[in-house]
């Protein structure tokens, strides 16, 4: 029983070292998923857009300080393994090296705008992929996703010192895609050809007809010769001319 005081002292400082060394580099883990936001909100999923809901109370760890950075990984679904968290703000990932990469980070924020009783008047959404204005090339730009997916993402936070904490990899999220029109598929019916024709041969009788007309108008209007002016050749009607036959002198001398 004495002996095994003793070894269990002896071990106790060694157990205390391997304690501190492992929260002073290891990642705590928050056991909590991204979920996106409520399907009936209109712009859940875009071409280029998801939406995702806030992770209100999901920071408030003894070991994460008001000052601590929380980003959003963005990764897609067959680089979740190979994701490293970066050791320095220098080495965040910007979406410009998501094509290399696999992932980057967005969306930069502190704990303070997640709490855990949020006024119901505040924003409870977060919009990835929403600023069509920033440089791809600059850390935590929140650029549009570049394809469909599928992608999954997951909170992480960074302190001056290194990563601190991170979540769960959320489900995978597939992005809406443009669907294009295409003709129906199939020879047209039967009905549908003689109904063609027969629309076709009554436009060609009746702009025959109304080419007759227009020209029996012309010829019953303009049935002389033309009389050429400067302007434009005018058409008179043709006419006889009658003589006038003087009546006989009444009475004579």
């Amino acid at each position: 029983m004495g002996l095994s005081g003793g070894r269990y002292r002896l071990l106790m400082p060694l157990l205390l070292l391997l304690a501190c060394l492992q929260r002073g580099t290891g990642l705590e883990r928050i056991r909590y998923m991204p979920q996106l936001a409520s399907p009936t909100l209109a712009g859940t999923l875009t071409q280029t857009t998801f939406t995702l809901e806030q992770p209100r109370g999901q920071f408030s760890h003894f070991n994460i300080s008001d000052l601590d950075a929380i980003w959003l990984v963005v990764a897609r679904s067959n680089a979740t393994q190979s994701f490293t968290a970066p050791q320095r703000a220098e080495d965040i990932p910007a979406p410009a090296d998501f094509t290399r990469r696999g992932y980057y980070l967005t969306l930069m924020a502190r704990r303070s705008l997640y709490p855990g009783n949020q006024p119901g008047n505040q924003l409870r959404v977060l919009r990835v992929g929403n600023d069509t204005s920033c440089l791809p090339a600059r850390r935590g730009c929140n650029a549009p996703l570049p394809g469909p997916g599928p992608y999954r993402v997951k909170f992480l936070v960074m302190s001056d010192r290194g990563p601190v904490a991170e979540t769960e990899w959320s489900s995978e999220t597939r992005l809406q895609q443009a669907v294009a029109l295409q003709a129906a598929p199939g020879p047209q019916s039967a009905g549908t050809v003689v109904i063609i024709a027969i629309l076709s041969v009554l436009v060609a009788v009746l702009l025959t007809a109304l080419l007759a007309l227009l020209i029996y108008t012309c010829y019953d209007t303009c049935g002389s010769t033309p009389i050429s002016g400067p302007e434009q050749p005018v058409c008179v009607r043709r006419y006889d001319t009658h003589h006038v036959i003087s009546p006989p002198a009444v009475g004579g001398s």
